[in-house]
Parts: structure tokens; sequence; C-alpha cells
């Protein structure tokens, strides 16, 4: 199993063009998704976990090795933290679009990676591959076509997977192509330029960070607001123009 894990640092170029392919004809196809950041993953992940060692709070977090999936899917405790929370922000995101980061789990297990297995890369995937939805709450970011461009391009910078920019490019570059006018090229480089300066969000402390209040740990964290993002109408972040979806309500 270790060795298979290993084995896995490189590219595929091939499998990451035939899934963007997929996922541009369907976003919600969360398989393809993850067959192209397993094609694309390079070094990022063990990399990210020799960066994890090497600040006195990440080697704590590396020796605990909490999983965050069974936290994230308490919503029982959950809900019994402050109105105004990032953990009551993130239920009310999940609840609101009825996901789960097991959910999620789920789909990464449906393309055979190992990401189960014992070992330390694999523990770090999980995590990575778990704070997707909470990434999106802290970011600003909602699920439709554009904030999930935009996510992703956030999260290039902070795990140097080069699938993440590949994603964002392909998504960023089709979107404008369907609404000519709208600043999407503009929110999709500030996604990545909020995720370039903030701090590094794979060392925090996920089960402190869930009590604090979200205006709060956006400012600690160096997280800025998502204004391009939020100047496009959100009935056209799926990539439909109003005009488009007015006609379809007529007809």
């Amino acid at each position: 199993m270790t060795e298979t894990i290993l084995s896995r640092i490189g590219y595929d170029f091939g499998a990451a063009a035939r899934g963007i392919g997929r996922l541009l004809n369907n976003k919600e196809d969360t398989k393809a998704v993850f067959e192209i950041m397993r094609a694309l993953s390079g070094r990022s992940i063990p990399n990210g976990y020799a960066r994890l060692l090497r600040s006195q709070e990440g080697g704590r977090i590396a020796y605990d090795r909490v999983e965050l999936q069974p936290i994230l899917d308490d919503h029982e405790t959950l809900a019994k933290l402050p109105e105004g929370s990032v953990g009551r922000a993130y239920l009310a995101f999940v609840q609101g679009r009825k996901i789960s980061a097991e959910g999620l789990a789920e789909e990464s297990r449906a393309t055979g990676d190992e990401i189960d297995s014992l070992h330390p890369f694999a523990w770090y995937g999980r995590r990575m591959r778990d704070v997707h939805d909470l990434w999106h709450v802290l970011s600003g970011y909602q699920t439709d076509a554009l904030g999930e461009a935009c996510v992703v391009s956030f999260t290039f910078p902070q795990t140097r997977s080069l699938g993440f920019a590949l994603i964002g490019f392909a998504a960023a570059r089709e979107l404008q192509r369907i609404l000519p006018g709208r600043p999407v090229i503009k929110a999709v480089w500030q996604a990545y330029q909020n995720g370039r300066k903030a701090a590094w969000l794979p060392v925090q402390h996920y089960e402190r960070l869930l009590a604090e209040p979200v205006d709060a740990a956006r400012k600690r964290l160096n997280i800025a607001p998502p204004t391009y993002y939020l100047e496009i109408p959100a009935s056209e972040r799926d990539g439909v123009p109003t005009n488009l979806k007015a006609t379809a309500v007529a007809a």
C-alpha cells in the first residue's frame, strides 16, 4: 500500500485532459475532479506534509493526526457553537446544499485511491480533501460554477497542486466565453491572489477555528473579500446569462 501511494507522485497529463473534458460537460462530476487532482498532484502532498512538520503547531497536528471528517459531520456539536461562528456558517453551508464531508470522502474513494491508508501522506491528503467546503466558507465562494472555479484557484497557492490551477483556468475560460462583459477572469485571478496572500491554511487547528467568529477568522487569516465574484449576479454564476434564464422561464 505504501509503495502504491509513493508511486503516484508525478503527473498524468492524459488523464487530466480527459477529466477536464468531463468536468466542463458536467460541473457536478466530482469523480472527474478527484481524477484530475490525482493525475496532477505531483509532489504537492509530500511537500505540504513536510511544510506542516516545519512548524511547532504543524508538528503537533501531524503527531495527533486528527481526522477532520467526523468533526465536520458532527452536526449536533456544530449546532451548539455560537451564532456567527465558522462552525455554524459551515453547518448552514452543507445543510443548505445537502452535502457532507463523508459524501466528499465517498466520491474520492470511488476513484480507487488509497486515501484511507495509514500512510502519513494519505492522512494529509484526507485533511486537504475534508476542508474543501470549509474553505468555501472562509473564502466566501458559493458552490455555483464560478464559485468552484474561484475556490480551486484560491486553493492552488495554498497546496501547489497543479490540478487546482488547471480546473480554475479551464472553468474561467469557459465561463468568460459564456458571460462576456462580466469580470469572470478577474474574479478567478482575485481568488488566486487571495489564496496566495492568506495565511497557510493547512496548518490551522480546525477544531479551534470552528468556534471563531467568521469575520474574525478571515481577518486573522488575512482572507480578503471576493469583490469581483460578488459583482457578478448570483443568477449568472453557473454560466447562464440573465437574458437566457428569462427566455427559458418565459418559454
